[in-house]
C-alpha cells in the first residue's frame, strides 16, 4: 500500500480505540453536509453499509446499497465518528479508501465486473460483491487484516453506542442504532442503574469497602 505504512495505520486506529473508550467525541457541524461530494467518504459510508447495511438515505444513494428497510450504520453516523478531528485516524481516512478501492479493482478484474467510472470502485460493486469482498479482507492470512478488523470495531461503535456523542444527547436526539436496539433511558439525573439483576440474584456479596461509584476499594 502507498502512503502510511500498515504500522501507522493500525496505531492510529488503535488510538482512536483509545479515545472513544473514554467518552464520545465531537463532530464538526458541518462534517456530513459534504459526504456525497468525496469519493473517501462514499468508500467508508459503503464499507460500513457492507458491515452494518441501512435503507438508501436519497434517490439515487450509490454508497448505501439500500440492502435492507432499517438504519445501519451510515445513518447511525460512521462517518461523523471517523472524521472527528479529535481522533487520529480521520488524516488517514484517505488512504483507507484508496487502500479498500484498490482491493475492489482487483476483486472486479479477476471476474470481469465493470465498474462505473463515476464512482469510487469499491462503491461500483452490487452490496453481493461488497460484501464477498469485505469477507475475505477477514481471512487470517491477509496482510491488511488488524486494519480491517479495527475498522469494523469503529462501525460497530457508531451504530451499537453512538461513539461520536454523548450517550443521553444521542438517545434524546432519536440516534438511530440506539433506537433500533432499544437501548434503555436513563434515570431523570441522566444516569443508567439496573436494579434488576441479569441471573435473577446478585453472583457476590457486595465488598464493604465498595465506594459509593461502584468501584472496589
Amino acid at each position: 500500500m502507498t502512503g502510511p505504512d500498515r504500522r501507522s495505520l493500525l496505531k492510529a486506529l488503535v488510538a482512536t480505540l483509545a479515545g472513544l473508550s473514554v467518552g464520545g467525541v465531537s463532530t464538526p457541524a458541518a462534517a456530513s453536509a459534504d459526504a456525497s461530494e468525496s469519493w473517501t467518504t462514499q468508500t467508508l459510508e459503503a464499507f460500513a453499509d457492507t458491515l452494518i447495511p441501512g435503507r438508501r438515505r436519497f434517490a439515487g444513494d450509490v454508497a448505501v446499497a439500500g440492502a435492507v428497510t432499517g438504519p445501519g450504520a451510515v445513518q447511525a453516523g460512521v462517518v461523523d465518528l471517523l472524521r472527528s478531528p479529535e481522533l487520529p485516524v480521520a488524516p488517514l481516512l484517505p488512504e483507507i479508501a484508496a487502500l479498500l478501492d484498490a482491493r475492489a479493482v482487483t476483486y472486479a478484474a479477476l471476474r470481469l465486473i465493470w465498474l462505473p467510472p463515476t464512482h469510487p470502485p469499491f462503491v461500483g460493486l452490487s452490496f453481493s460483491d461488497r460484501t464477498a469482498l469485505v469477507g475475505g479482507l477477514f481471512d487470517p492470512d491477509d496482510l491488511d487484516r488488524p486494519i480491517w478488523q479495527v475498522m469494523s470495531l469503529l462501525v460497530g461503535l457508531a451504530f451499537d453506542t453512538a461513539g461520536q456523542q454523548d450517550t443521553v444527547e444521542a438517545l434524546g436526539q432519536g440516534h438511530p442504532g440506539l433506537t433500533w436496539l432499544r437501548f434503555p433511558e436513563p434515570d431523570p439525573d441522566g444516569l443508567w442503574r439496573f436494579p434488576d439483576f441479569s441471573y435473577g440474584r446478585p453472583l457476590a456479596a457486595l465488598h464493604p469497602n465498595t465506594t459509593a461509584s461502584g468501584s472496589p476499594a
